[in-house]
């Protein structure tokens, strides 16, 4: 599917404003992907991205506007059926890995959302170090062991939709260049994926488009195509 047209998008957000408690955080995201697309929200830290990532699931106080996944609207579903009614993985930044548990049982653990779900002996092959330590509980993983299982244990679901909130964050180089890999091979697996990334150059080769967000809206878009005579605005965009 072409990057710049759109027939029918799977995930369509328009005019979406969010809340915590009586911070209004979210000012009118609009953004849209079709199937088998990946696009970035970028900005800076608390420019609202990991909190449109929330507002999808439901995990905000209060949310206005359309979220709408393969032309059903979701923003008055309650946050219990959003995932296995919009088939959907979130992969949070805090990871959410179960401690007490070990590899192989973090993976047995999710429920299903749909048919399609990753085998656990096909997710090995996928991830070869977590093969390594599939006995090792959670406590005892590194922090690039923790985000493949993080997202490892949402492809066991069924989930078509995947949310992917800072996942190379504070990683070696060689698992970010893992993570890479893995989320190339799932788009060719035909995968929809929201990546929150601010590392602009693991998020470049991998994107249909580009969002650019900042105090709660979006502010610029950028095609793949247009990345190069781009990255003027681009830095001016994403500097401290």
């Amino acid at each position: 599917m072409s990057s710049t047209t759109l027939t029918k998008p799977m995930l369509k957000i328009e005019n979406l404003h969010a809340w915590y408690g009586e911070s209004h955080v979210l000012h009118g995201i609009n953004l849209e992907l079709g199937e088998g697309q990946l696009i970035t929200l970028l900005g800076r830290n608390g420019a609202g991205r990991s909190t449109t990532l929330r507002s999808i699931m439901g995990m905000v106080d209060k949310r206005t506007g359309s979220i709408q996944i393969n032309g059903a609207e979701f923003i008055n579903k309650p946050a219990h059926r959003i995932t296995p009614e919009g088939r959907i993985g979130f992969c949070p930044e805090e990871r959410g890995i179960f401690s007490s548990l070990n590899v192989e049982e973090n993976l047995m653990l999710p429920p299903g959302v749909g048919d399609g779900g990753i085998s656990i002996e096909e997710l090995f092959e996928m991830f070869p170090n977590l093969a390594n330590v599939r006995k090792r509980m959670g406590t005892r993983l590194s922090g690039g062991e923790q985000q493949m299982l993080a997202i490892a244990r949402i492809l066991r679901t069924g989930a078509r939709l995947l949310l992917l909130d800072e996942i190379t964050e504070g990683l070696a180089p060689v698992i970010v260049k893992t993570l890479g890999r893995v989320i190339r091979d799932l788009k060719a697996r035909g995968y929809t994926i929201v990546l929150v990334e601010q590392n602009f150059r693991f998020a470049a080769p991998l994107a249909d488009r580009h969002y650019i967000i900042e105090h709660g809206e979006v502010i610029d878009t950028i095609e793949a195509a247009d990345v190069e005579a781009s990255m003027d605005r681009l830095n001016h965009y994403l500097s401290v």
